[in-house]
């Protein structure tokens, strides 16, 4: 990173423990920001400049809602947090209106063909991703702890929005997990015995406050990198989870096997999961704490996609031909 003040912003977010992913997006709207701005400080911007900006991205780029909400909070986090002197709560600008889409989601005969068509090495984290509605995010950070085989459940921590939550696991994939537990300690034994090995990175400095948890089975990743990498802070050599881009790929190969026409991603599982949840008659608040959403209303779409078809309102074209 070559600019000092970027630099100093990141270092900020990573002792405030801020997601890499997090940091790297904010520090990336705040760049844009200042080249907006003709490169000039941000200190000697302020409410003016960032209303001209976001109203840039909504007129001139047309970015989505939530891209020109993404951007506002790296703002607001500039300059709140780093320059001490928040932004007006009453910014006027215009507010990108981008209609939401609907979900896409599939049937379960779709979803069955689907699933039968991802190759070996990517068949149980797609189950999983439908049969317990993980993110994708979620599910290949799963550690070798977070599966429950008494209960059926997984623990999920650190989701979106930092909220930890517990999930249903399907009983059919035990074997499948058991397997899979099996490989990774494989790679874990032949790891621990390098003496290069940092042991596998852990949240929130708890490496800190438990020394060998980093070396514990336990905490290592369920689906863990074929690979050894080395940590470009620390030089540290670890065992990363696999590559969410491989997992994408994967799935995007095996669309393409199949008669589905619809525009599939991994995050059509997780919506296939509540949708076909809510149409086997589970309470909408069930569903809400599956998928972990704070709000029940981002929930609710989920009944519109099921209400407006063929299960809700009935079209009077079928009228005319039960009438013939």
């Amino acid at each position: 990173m070559s600019s000092p003040f970027l630099q100093m912003i990141a270092e900020k977010m990573n002792t405030q423990r801020y997601a890499k992913r997090t940091i790297n997006t904010y520090l990336y709207w705040i760049k844009g920001y200042i080249n907006f701005c003709h490169k000039t400080h941000p200190k000697q911007c302020g409410n003016e400049e960032v209303e001209e900006f976001l109203n840039y991205l909504a007129n001139q780029l047309l970015v989505a809602p939530k891209t020109q909400a993404l951007a506002l909070n790296a703002l607001v986090y500039l300059y709140k947090q780093v320059l001490g002197c928040p932004l007006s709560i009453n910014l006027n600008f215009n507010k990108s209106k981008n209609s939401p889409n609907l979900p896409v989601v599939l049937t379960q005969n779709e979803v069955n063909e689907l699933l039968n068509a991802v190759d070996s090495n990517h068949s149980l984290i797609c189950r999983l991703m439908y049969g317990s509605g993980l993110r994708v995010m979620e599910t290949v950070r799963l550690r070798v702890h977070d599966i429950d085989f008494d209960y059926h459940t997984i623990q999920v921590w650190r989701s979106k929005g930092g909220k930890n939550r517990r999930v249903t696991l399907a009983p059919e994939l035990t074997c499948e997990l058991k397997t899979q537990i099996k490989l990774a300690r494989a790679l874990f034994e032949r790891d621990r015995i390098s003496p290069s090995y940092a042991g596998v990175w852990l949240p929130n400095r708890l490496d800190r406050k438990y020394p060998n948890a980093p070396f514990e089975f336990g905490w290592h990743y369920l689906f863990p990198s074929q690979r050894l990498s080395t940590e470009p802070q620390s030089n540290n050599v670890r065992r990363h989870h696999i590559d969410e881009t491989r997992l994408r790929k994967a799935l995007k190969t095996a669309v393409a096997k199949t008669t589905i026409e619809k525009r599939v991603t991994c995050h059509t599982l997780r919506h296939s999961f509540a949708t076909h949840l809510l149409q086997r008659g589970a309470d909408i608040r069930t569903v809400q704490e599956q998928l972990g959403h704070t709000d029940i209303r981002t929930t609710q779409i989920y009944t519109h996609v099921i209400e407006q078809g063929a299960n809700g309102v009935r079209s009077p074209l079928s009228d005319l031909y039960s009438n013939e």
